[in-house]
């Protein structure tokens, strides 16, 4: 078994989690119409909480899986890139930079920073599942779906997306393979020209005389050097919002949202209930709730009992 044939077989078992309940934690169903409210305000704070169980999760499967135990076992980094490598005997080693999804936020703001360099054997894949509570605001967390795509694809439609100089550069981290590992970097930067307009004129003229393929980026010595030479003579700021999957338009992760977004969950599609849930209209979302959750008024008593 090669990284590629571990990676595949990872993938295939993944993609059999859709439909699969985490039994990592159950939020209890609301009891009044105004508690199921306010807890479909708040409910995208368990997030971060839950992602990481799933994290955890997810290694355990995979490690329950007897194909892979003749050759290593899943651990997972935390810290560290990826969330979970293949130890054993396969090399490169395989990984698995994990993402949990949940599609009632805004978006998808999980980030990836990780330079083309880092991929050069194509051995760390991205794997995304999408969850949402079994009744959307209450109950286990289900996922809904899985994709598993490429960590250099990834990489290469985030730069080819961001990268437009000189009003965008992505930057390359520098050279650290002599520091010790915990301080080496391997993250990529986004820096968006803040200069006046005359010296996006000068810096466009610089750009030019780079050649025809001077906005086509290249993780290369050289090609950094260039962009280091705009970033030294012009004024630019760093992106913070720099990227966030949800923006760098991988075909991949596009399909992946729409897919998601059309799944049915309580009545209507995930896309519908994150319309509804994030419109702030009170009166709809407590209408839907009623009708689709059979969330209704209790009595004092009810209560009590």
């Amino acid at each position: 078994m090669n990284t590629q044939d571990v990676i595949r077989l990872a993938s295939q078992y993944l993609a059999n989690l859709s439909g699969h309940t985490f039994d990592v934690l159950d939020i209890s169903k609301p009891v009044t119409v105004n508690a199921a409210v306010n807890l479909a305000k708040v409910i995208s704070k368990l997030s971060p909480l839950l992602g990481n169980l799933i994290e955890f999760n997810t290694v355990e499967f995979l490690n329950k899986q007897d194909d892979f135990a003749e050759f290593g076992t899943w651990q997972r980094q935390d810290p560290g890139f990826p969330d979970a490598i293949f130890v054993g005997n396969v090399q490169p080693t395989p990984g698995l930079e994990i993402k949990a999804w949940f599609p009632l936020a805004t978006e998808i703001t999980a980030r990836f920073k990780d330079s083309q360099n880092h991929f050069q054997f194509d051995q760390t894949h991205v794997a995304m599942l999408a969850w949402l509570p079994e009744k959307i605001i209450y109950g286990k967390p289900r996922i809904l779906d899985v994709c598993v795509v490429s960590g250099l694809s990834v990489a290469l439609a985030r730069d080819t997306h961001y990268h437009n100089p000189p009003d965008y550069l992505v930057l390359e981290p520098e050279d650290t393979t002599q520091r010790t590992a915990n301080l080496q970097q391997t993250n990529t930067s986004g820096y968006k020209f803040q200069g006046s307009a005359t010296e996006f004129l000068e810096a466009q003229k610089m750009v030019d005389s780079w050649g025809a393929e001077a906005k086509i980026y290249k993780p290369t010595r050289e090609y950094q050097h260039l962009l280091r030479e705009l970033l030294i003579r012009y004024k630019y700021r760093l992106d913070t919002n720099f990227a966030k999957i949800d923006r760098i338009v991988h075909p991949g992760i596009e399909k992946f949202k729409k897919r998601v977004y059309n799944v049915e969950v309580s009545g209507m599609t995930v896309g519908q209930w994150n319309r509804i849930l994030s419109s702030r209209r009170e009166d709809t979302i407590t209408k839907s709730l009623q009708e689709y959750l059979e969330i209704r008024e209790e009595s004092i008593d009810e209560l009590l009992d």
